[in-house]
């Protein structure tokens, strides 16, 4: 069954990227590709034996699988968490971004809790977020483990509208490249108006 199937992932996982981190550099490389390639034949060659609720589950499967394996094959053997926060346009390699980032991004994120901060607030902590003392909302919530971030928002008033921003640690490129954290920042505010049972305001970056 698709519920079988998520719980024997979740009980590999940690075994497949224990095995994963002990082959050379290259080698998880390879692996990713070979990965990425028949994660999405299956996926074509079952879809027709799939209803919707079961077709939309493993597409969810696949595309952990894929990003988890591209953060593992691109990772840099000596990555660390360096602790120290940066806004989109300091990430190493954002900058020409940056506009982009905040007009398809940062803007639909307020528009869509202008006025909802504790929903905003529940959201998070619903799925895991760590409050921090910034905004009126602020929260950290990892993308992966090695891959947290920091989901702040300001509400508005009568004289300015909702602000809001998001920020990585500096050591972010050394995990995934730098077009992947707007897609991890994306996933994010996709999953948290989800949860809230908010329509997204405002056209969203998308992959």
């Amino acid at each position: 069954s698709i519920a079988q199937r998520i719980l024997d992932i979740a009980c590999q996982r940690n075994r497949i990227i224990e095995r994963i981190l002990e082959l050379e550099y290259s080698k998880r490389i390879e692996l990713y590709l070979f990965n990425s390639m028949y994660c999405l034949m299956y996926l074509d060659e079952h879809k027709a034996h799939l209803d919707n609720s079961d077709f939309n589950v493993l597409l969810l499967i696949t595309t952990w699988r894929l990003t988890e394996q591209y953060n593992l094959g691109y990772s840099k053997e000596d990555a660390f968490f360096m602790n120290r926060w940066v806004p989109f346009r300091d990430v190493r390699g954002a900058s020409p971004f940056t506009p982009a980032f905040e007009r398809n991004v940062l803007m639909p994120f307020a528009k869509t809790f202008e006025g909802h901060t504790e929903e905003l607030k529940k959201a998070a902590e619903a799925i895991g977020g760590i409050s921090v003392k910034q905004g009126d909302a602020g929260y950290i919530i990892p993308a992966f483990d090695c891959i947290p971030m920091q989901y702040l928002f300001w509400d508005g008033d009568d004289e300015f509208s909702a602000q809001a921003n998001i920020l990585y640690d500096y050591s972010v490129t050394d995990y995934i490249h730098v077009e992947s954290t707007v897609s991890l920042a994306t996933e994010g505010i996709l999953r948290l108006a989800e949860v809230a049972g908010f329509e997204l305001k405002g056209n969203i970056f998308r992959m």
